[in-house]
């Protein structure tokens, strides 16, 4: 009997896992035999964001908790390797499946590899081009020692084979978050207290901000929030915020009656507040994947973006770093006239099921 050992490490890693756990255990019902192992890599430590997370997807308690949380990132590339390693030497699958772009993803495919065991990756292919992105060192690295390539789009396909990877080993899946999106999507629900009662649908703002360049360099901090306070023409600001980056803004005293700063929300809640947006400000790749699916426009607040088909045929909109390019976007979306979703080929829900079908074929 086949068993695959399914790697989540950090927050958004875990709604790209929940499809594929879903899909082997619909095989397991079917009377297929294959088994997984779910391994939590504690990348992410914080109890809320964990915990709450796995309870709304529905997936079941990982089999291993790694505990590699905190420090650097050499530090939690080392714990996870080191951790990563005795947990394979005791429990040693046919498969690695790795999602994304984390340290995680990075620190167990080498794990894996070095035990002569497979690796799958899932959004395999996808690339910026700025190596000053940890997530892009993480992605070339995995890529460049992964068995099987599970793709989010024909983008992601032409990189791989630039790259010298056999067709044979790319497969064009879809997008495993997209998955969840689709499943949990009856089920999102609306944060309660303030400020969410008073928000009307279409008629505020949602930001998220995490990249360093944008939240540790005060002056641009400052330039940035001036900006979007400017250009949002007093609509309500909902901005979960990282401890971090709440303390930065304290300290430069940026605060307004409509900026709305709040603690991380759970899976549904955020993505309700997305789903009746009047337009999402970000600087995270995932979250303009799942603007886009949800027709709600999107501002990426970066110089270069791994997934470009959230421009061409999504609702993204590279804006660029420099906060004087925000006012004729946001214009935009103030007067209704923003471009509408297109559809993105093979994003319909089905790619765990894709995906676990291939591996089958491979190791049943």
């Amino acid at each position: 009997m086949p068993l695959f050992t399914l790697v989540a490490g950090a927050r958004p890693n875990f709604m790209k896992i929940a499809p594929l756990v879903h899909a082997i255990q619909k095989k397991q019902r079917e009377g297929v035999a294959v088994d997984f192992r779910l391994v939590h890599t504690g990348q992410h430590y914080d109890k809320n964001m964990s915990g709450d997370f796995f309870e709304q997807l529905h997936i079941p308690a990982p089999h291993a908790n790694l505990g590699g949380g905190g420090g650097t990132q050499a530090e939690q590339t080392a714990a996870i390797l080191v951790a990563f390693e005795q947990e394979l030497m005791a429990h040693r699958p046919d498969l690695v499946l790795v999602v994304g772009d984390v340290t995680s993803t990075l620190a167990c495919s080498i794990s894996a590899k070095k035990l002569q065991i497979d690796v799958a990756h899932v959004e395999a292919g996808i690339r910026s081009g700025d190596l000053s992105m940890p997530e892009e060192i993480n992605r070339m690295v995995t890529d460049s020692i992964t068995d099987h390539f599970f793709t989010t789009s024909e983008i992601a396909n032409s990189n791989l084979r630039t790259a010298g990877v056999p067709e044979n080993k790319i497969h064009f899946v879809g997008n495993t978050m997209i998955d969840t999106l689709l499943a949990q999507m009856p089920h999102f629900k609306k944060p309660e207290g303030k400020p969410f009662d008073q928000l009307q649908a279409g008629e505020y703002f949602v930001m998220t901000l995490h990249r360093p360049a944008n939240v540790d360099q005060e002056e641009s901090l400052r330039e940035l929030m001036n900006a979007i306070l400017e250009g949002t023409a007093g609509l309500p600001i909902v901005f979960p915020v990282h401890p971090r980056t709440a303390k930065n803004l304290e300290r430069l005293g940026i605060a307004a009656p409509n900026l709305h700063l709040i603690s991380p929300l759970g899976y549904l809640e955020f993505n309700h507040l997305v789903q009746h947006a009047k337009g999402i400000i970000t600087d995270s790749g995932g979250v303009t994947e799942e603007a886009s699916v949800m027709n709600v426009p999107c501002l990426t607040l970066r110089d270069s973006t791994e997934r470009a088909e959230t421009i061409h045929l999504g609702t993204n909109e590279l804006v660029g770093t420099d906060p004087k390019n925000l006012k004729p976007y946001l214009d935009k979306i103030l007067r209704g006239e923003w471009k509408q979703y297109q559809g993105i080929p093979l994003w319909d829900g089905q790619t765990a099921e894709r995906i676990v079908e291939i591996l089958l074929k491979h190791y049943a």
